[in-house]
């Protein structure tokens, strides 16, 4: 690892604004030496731009309502001290014959450079961003960003992208071409139906050549729906929606309750954005109709979205001017996350590793006896290599630290109940076993807290044998008996401490196990 990976530093904060049709988004990050960013504010303004409609011209309230909100994004820019603002303007404004006056305007009024992108390089910049933040991996899937005047399709897998374009399918387009009725009728339905036979038929084909079985959603639309479906299914999402994960059929309960509701109903709707009450049931309409066609059987949620993708695409091209060094950086998101937390909390990287080893060993060795799934490895493995990050706050209460840190790090790749036992079983390395009057214990659902109360009784053990912090324990035997765990270590000096802390800590596992734990010290032949 170089120095400047070591660096915790951010080396530029810069803001990405996406000027779409219903909403104009900004997220401000700071980018650090490793190329990886991190969120400091964000903030949406809706300005509709196509609330009559996209027509040819964007109208004059239209364009007063962008250059409201971007003074107010220009002003948070400004307050934080933001170095470079990207603003990329799409499909809307993209289209109007008036919208390089609004561009223009912007740049006189506000100060903020504005480019217009095309819808293809829209599709690929959305399609790095889903593949940033969520695990892909082999399997060709159908990723689709479904905003006001445009849909973003990509297909592709953790290696490439077959396919990407920007098609002109965009929700408030499609409300006001195709809905004349509320509740929307079949006839309605139909029109749209018939619509997006003809403008899909390309991907269609491509998606059934691949065999694709999973559409990832991302932005607005998708995400609301998904807030819907898990407001419904009881599906955990209360901190993000980023990974969440529900079937087809999950989708289809709602639609079919959803799609019969008139405007009134719509508004009464507890999880529906107000603002995408007269615009949603396209959405609706588009996601039923990939479904039925591609014969789809999961529905995954990307946080990621083109704000992402223009971060990305900036430290690519930025890279040797920033002087970033982005040899460290992992292509899988969860691993990638994980390690960019460490980076920036300045991590005990050889205690960590040293207890991390020991625990995958335990692991290994009690994975049967303790009922554990080989995902609970991954999970243990990330708690181990995290769980005295709390440090970078204060050696006082670093446990409970650590649970804070792993839980409002925004960990990509990762559903919110692995980051929830995460957090966990790094909370509970030290000091007091899991208790129920621990609140954030409390909260999990009875699988969870059995799964916490294993992995930390390993992490516990673990963390016992490197005491000292300084790796005295060199090689580890576990002699797993009927009634005992021997475990014998080979020491490069007096073991004492690592004994009185393995001892100390291993009443839980040996409470899960039935048995007695004994720690012998085996001296080292060479």
């Amino acid at each position: 690892m170089t120095d400047k990976q070591n660096n915790s530093e951010p080396t530029k904060r810069i803001a990405a604004i996406d000027l779409g049709t219903n909403s104009f988004h900004a997220v401000l990050v700071d980018i650090y030496p490793d190329g990886s960013f991190r969120t400091v504010n964000k903030l949406k303004e809706m300005v509709s731009l196509a609330e009559k409609g996209l027509e040819d011209r964007l109208s004059r309230e239209a364009m007063d309502r962008g250059l409201e909100a971007l003074k107010r994004i220009k002003f948070l820019c400004d307050s934080h001290n933001v170095e470079n603002i990207l603003a990329f303007a799409t499909s809307a404004i993209r289209e109007a014959e008036n919208g390089g006056d609004f561009i223009k305007e912007v740049g006189e009024d506000i100060g903020i450079r504005v480019r217009a992108i095309s819808g293809k390089m829209e599709a690929e910049m959305i399609g790095l961003a889903i593949m940033h933040s969520i695990v892909l991996n082999e399997e060709m899937v159908l990723m689709a960003d479904i905003g006001g005047g445009s849909v973003e399709f990509i297909i592709g897998n953790d290696k490439e992208f077959i396919y990407y374009n920007s098609l002109k399918l965009g929700v408030a387009r499609m409300a006001a071409a195709f809905v004349e009725s509320d509740p929307i009728t079949e006839k309605d339905i139909k029109k749209l139906q018939d619509h997006f036979k003809k403008e899909l038929s390309e991907i269609i084909k491509l998606a059934k050549k691949h065999k694709v079985k999973t559409i990832i959603g991302s932005s607005g639309t998708m995400e609301n729906i998904a807030e819907m479906v898990a407001s419904r299914k009881s599906l955990t999402a209360e901190r993000s929606l980023n990974e969440l994960e529900f079937s087809t059929n999950d989708f289809n309960d709602l639609y079919s309750d959803f799609i019969k509701l008139d405007r009134k109903q719509r508004k009464k709707e507890k999880d529906l954005d107000e603002k995408r009450i007269d615009i949603i049931n396209p959405g609706m309409v588009l996601v039923k109709f990939l479904i039925e066609k591609l014969d789809l059987e999961n529905i995954k949620i990307s946080e990621g979205a083109l704000r992402e993708g223009m971060i990305l695409n900036y430290i690519e091209n930025k890279k040797e001017q920033l002087n970033l060094d982005l040899v460290a950086n992992f292509k899988d998101p969860r691993r990638r996350s994980i390690y960019e937390l460490l980076r920036k909390t300045n991590w005990a990287e050889a205690h960590s590793r040293h207890v991390t080893n020991f625990s995958l060993q335990f692991f290994d060795e009690f994975k049967e006896e303790l009922n554990l799934k080989e995902s609970d490895r991954e999970l243990l493995e990330y708690a181990s290599l995290m769980h005295d990050i709390g440090y970078y706050i204060s050696y006082r209460k670093h446990h409970k630290h650590a649970l804070y840190l792993i839980k409002y790090s925004d960990l990509l790749g990762f559903k919110e109940d692995e980051i929830n036992i995460m957090a966990n079983v790094s909370r509970y390395h030290r000091k007091s076993k899991p208790r129920k009057r621990h609140k954030p214990y409390k909260q999990l659902n009875e699988k969870l807290r059995k799964r916490v109360k294993k992995l930390s009784a390993i992490l516990r053990v673990a963390d016992g044998l490197d005491r000292s912090h300084y790796q005295n324990v060199q090689k580890l035997e576990i002699n797993n008996k009927e009634e005992t765990i021997e475990l014998l270590i080979t020491t490069h000096s007096d073991p004492e401490l690592e004994i009185w802390g393995t001892l100390r800590k291993g009443d839980l596992l040996e409470k899960l196990t039935g048995k007695k734990l004994k720690v012998f010290q085996v001296l080292d032949k060479k």
